[in-house]
């Protein structure tokens, strides 16, 4: 019998990070480990991904076999008020972690986003060159690089909108929309200008966990490596999710929600790419043919649950 692949979830307490420690943890052939920091529980272990000594005291002792890197400061707007503190997470630390995975032999995945493309020429594959419009999108492209250049070896997974379960309903930018949708007290301005592609966690981390298992499979040497995509293909805009929202929780009436046709403006706001479709190609390039759960599908048995 093969040995186990030992691998490490970082941000294993973040919506995907969740879901890829799950997933690896009904794989016979994995054995997983999960790291988080900020919201540390119960089966994590606790690292400060920034402390570089702590960082290589890790990776001595564990000797991982495969590193899933999750973590990262996700949400656009937040970026913008945190650079500093955003490029560290965003930037400086996959690049530690890159670095330290070549040394140890270990695989890594560095999960990037649709948001390193300007969204004027869809669908975008692998080879397509990127143009970020936000300094989250900037900080992600820049992430990639810092992992492509200290390990050749390692992987880039960019992915779309995700959703999936949640902890609270901010937790992601899918949940968040049940906000406005039940709230039937007020008017809501939705955005109806952006066209996403939702993917659910439950999905990707399937796609991760292939890509793991896929390179440990490699004989010839060139392993799972470069960037690839992943996205559903389902599009749908916030306003499009939010009116589904409401019909699913018994609210025929959504007049509360209207169709912004702008994207957002003002203080406060991010500008974001209008339609970022992401091809599967470069996955189904080495085998790995993705299946993504229909929207309506998940979302009604997850809120019926």
């Amino acid at each position: 019998m093969d040995a186990k692949i030992k691998l490490v979830v970082t941000g294993a307490s973040g919506m995907l990070g969740r879901q890829v420690l799950a997933e690896a943890q009904k794989r016979a052939n994995i054995d997983a480990i999960g790291l988080s920091f900020t919201r540390t529980r119960a089966g994590l272990q606790t690292l400060d991904l920034t402390d570089e000594p702590a960082v290589r005291e890790f990776f001595a002792r564990e000797k991982p076999q495969a590193m899933i890197h999750c973590a990262a400061e996700r949400r656009p707007n937040v970026a913008g008020d945190d650079p500093q503190g955003t490029r560290l997470l965003n930037v400086h630390v996959p690049g530690i972690l890159a670095r330290e995975a070549l040394l140890h032999g270990t695989y890594f995945v560095y999960i990037s986003t649709e948001y390193v493309f300007d969204g004027l020429d869809p669908p975008y594959d692998v080879e397509d060159t990127p143009k970020p419009l936000n300094f989250y999108g900037q900080t992600k492209l820049d992430g990639e690089l810092a992992t492509l250049k200290a390990n050749p070896k390692a992987a880039v997974l960019r992915v779309p909108l995700l959703y999936g379960r949640v902890e609270y309903e901010g937790e992601s930018a899918v949940s968040v929309l049940l906000g406005p949708a039940k709230d039937t007290s007020k008017v809501h301005e939705i955005d109806a200008a952006q066209i996403r592609f939702p993917t659910c966690v439950d999905d990707v981390a399937c796609v991760l966990l292939d890509m793991v298992e896929v390179n440990a499979r490699d004989v010839n040497g060139e392993g799972v490596r470069g960037v690839f995509h992943v996205s559903s293909t389902r599009s749908m805009t916030k306003y499009d999710m939010c009116v589904f929202f409401a019909q699913t929780l018994g609210i025929a009436n959504t007049d509360h929600l209207v169709a912004a046709s702008e994207p957002p403006s003002g203080a406060g706001s991010v500008q974001r790419p209008k339609n970022t479709q992401l091809s599967n190609r470069s996955l189904q390039q080495i085998g790995i043919e993705p299946s993504f759960v229909p929207f309506e599908q998940w979302w009604r048995e997850y809120l019926f649950q």
